[in-house]
């Protein structure tokens, strides 16, 4: 258990958004197998695109697509477990502000690997507001419990640290991951939890979840 420090928001508003936000998903993603890959297509992040106003809409649409089911099951997972605990605790307005800026920041992350690269593989998936998330929650409670595969304690700090490595490993090894917005995305999170940490930060008792 923790002990909160903050405002009674999160009690009031409830996990309402991060609920949308993986039923947006998951409608998404039956649009992709009904339509095809038109749907993909359209609204996926392009980074030779990315400064055209004309397709300003991709850097939102593009968080609610996914490549495949395992990709769409591990972030929707994610989603619910971290968002709905981060929305509970911040409310519903600042859990979107982090969930859609770090989903944002996080194709600027692509679209910067990709130029080095001269890439224009278009990127989708919601990981980078998902590492947005995660990063929030490192700084307002690192010492909270997170169990691997229902099994393993492990405190959100380490989980933190073992993705980050696995990501800046992954910059020498090509393996068709957006590890640029994985990166972007941690980057922005860590910055709200700083922020936010004197109004929301989490005082260790006992370490579950």
């Amino acid at each position: 258990m923790y002990k909160i420090r903050g405002n009674n928001e999160r009690s009031i508003n409830g996990p309402k958004w991060s609920l949308i936000f993986i039923g947006i998903s998951i409608i998404a993603f039956l649009l992709q197998l009904i339509v095809g890959p038109k749907v993909w297509i359209y609204f996926a992040f392009f980074p030779e695109d990315a400064i055209n106003p004309i397709w300003a809409f991709r850097w939102i649409t593009s968080m609610f697509l996914h490549a495949n089911f395992d990709h769409l099951f591990s972030n929707m997972i994610a989603l619910f477990f971290f968002g709905t605990f981060l929305e509970r605790l911040l409310g519903r307005y600042r859990f979107i502000t982090i969930y859609l800026g770090a989903g944002i920041i996080g194709s600027i992350g692509y679209l910067i690997t990709a130029s080095i690269s001269a890439s224009n593989i278009p990127a989708i998936g919601a990981s980078g507001a998902i590492y947005g998330l995660l990063g929030t929650l490192t700084v307002l409670a690192p010492f909270m419990s997170v169990y691997i595969w229902g099994i393993l304690p492990v405190p959100m700090i380490v989980l933190a640290g073992i993705y980050v490595v696995v990501d800046i490993t992954g910059f020498t090894q090509p393996d068709g991951i957006a590890h640029g917005a994985h990166i972007a995305g941690m980057l922005v999170g860590i910055a709200f939890g700083l922020y936010l940490k004197p109004f929301f930060g989490l005082q260790k008792r006992r370490a579950t979840f």
